[in-house]
């Protein structure tokens, strides 16, 4: 897991912490994961790095039908290429929820 990074050896705008709810969390068989970073990268690369830190798995699959947060901001309708996800922030990935 070369791309998550013990945050005592790095300044905490130097991660973004990506995050995953229910069956995104059963797919990763993690909570989340701390990706290192120089600056913004895109979603899109955020998701090819969490893919590649689960190889094998449905994950992929599974964060492609997740609504995304970004902070506190949904960003599943923007394109993932042009969205920019600075240091320091929380991605989340929230699978859709049976009856709601």
């Amino acid at each position: 897991m070369a791309d998550t990074v013990d945050r005592s050896k790095l300044n905490e705008t130097g991660v973004i912490e990506v995050r995953y709810w229910a069956a995104a969390r059963s797919a990763a068989g993690v909570d989340g994961d701390e990706i290192s970073v120089t600056g913004p990268i895109s979603l899109a690369e955020v998701v090819e790095r969490v893919a590649r830190l689960h190889p094998d798995t449905r994950l992929l699959d599974v964060i492609g039908v997740c609504s995304v947060l970004l902070g506190d901001r949904p960003v599943a309708t923007e394109d993932p290429a042009a969205l920019q996800v600075p240091p320091g922030s929380t991605l989340q990935f929230l699978p859709p929820f049976a009856g709601g």
